[in-house]
């Protein structure tokens, strides 16, 4: 029982990941208002686009984990990727609303690290 919501949250996680990386890279400024740190007007958005090729990869390489190593390794994987969102989490209370950074990166993190637990029960 345990086994399919591990890797259930494991896929669901890596995909969100892929569609979050992907809106990065088609709509940029739309996403950074989402992300909690909106762009101004004139500036350029290049951080957006890096930060869409970071998620899409991260969620491609998650998939890749899920479908070729074991639940140890995709443990590892989302014990380590929690960072990205605890990261986003202080940035985002740094410079945007504190109810994003809780609300939806540090959110992010407790269910990544939740997840990676239940992987390593496995």
């Amino acid at each position: 029982m345990l086994t399919p919501i591990a890797y259930g949250l494991a896929v669901v996680l890596s995909l969100f990941c892929v569609l979050i990386g992907a809106r990065f890279l088609l709509a940029p400024r739309a996403s950074a208002a989402g992300y909690g740190v909106p762009v101004k007007p004139d500036e350029d958005p290049a951080y957006l686009t890096i930060k869409g090729l970071r998620d899409l990869s991260y969620g491609l390489l998650g998939l890749a984990l899920i479908a070729f190593t074991s639940a140890e390794a995709v443990a590892w994987y989302m014990l380590i990727v929690a960072i990205n969102p605890l990261g986003d989490t202080l940035i985002v209370l740094r410079h945007g609303r504190k109810a994003v950074a809780f609300g939806v990166h540090f959110a992010t993190a407790v269910v990544i690290l939740l997840n990676a637990a239940l992987l390593f029960a496995l």
